[in-house]
């Protein structure tokens, strides 16, 4: 009786199932690559102007109506759930910072209120 050359061709399946994972997972980190060497520029100035909205709402909002600052994370608008803001209570400031992107802090000053820190570009 002959032998059956199911477990062979089983294992040259599974390794040509494996190839065609690997072309995959190479295939998306290039598109992945590629985009964001593409959108680079828009991400930048989004993420600044995230960082920067979200610490000056969140300063005003902690030392000039004298909320809590987790109280203050609820009012972010929506598209700012990566924005993540720390307070300093010494400086009276908070910052904001959007991932690998962007940081801003806002600065309480008395008689001007929350006052963005120069930009550094």
């Amino acid at each position: 009786m002959a032998k059956s050359s199911a477990p062979a061709r089983g294992a040259a399946q599974t390794r040509k199932g494996a190839r065609w994972g690997l072309w995959l997972i190479a295939i998306l980190a290039a598109a992945v690559a590629i985009a964001a060497y593409a959108y680079r520029e828009p991400i930048r100035g989004y993420g600044a102007i995230a960082a920067a909205y979200s610490a000056r709402v969140g300063c005003s909002c902690r030392y000039v109506a004298g909320r809590d600052l987790k109280d203050c994370k609820r009012d972010k608008v929506a598209g700012m759930e990566l924005v993540t803001m720390v307070e300093d209570e010494e400086t009276r400031s908070v910052t904001a910072r959007f991932p690998l992107v962007a940081k801003a802090t806002a600065t309480y000053r008395e008689g001007y209120g929350c006052v963005l820190e120069p930009w550094e570009g």
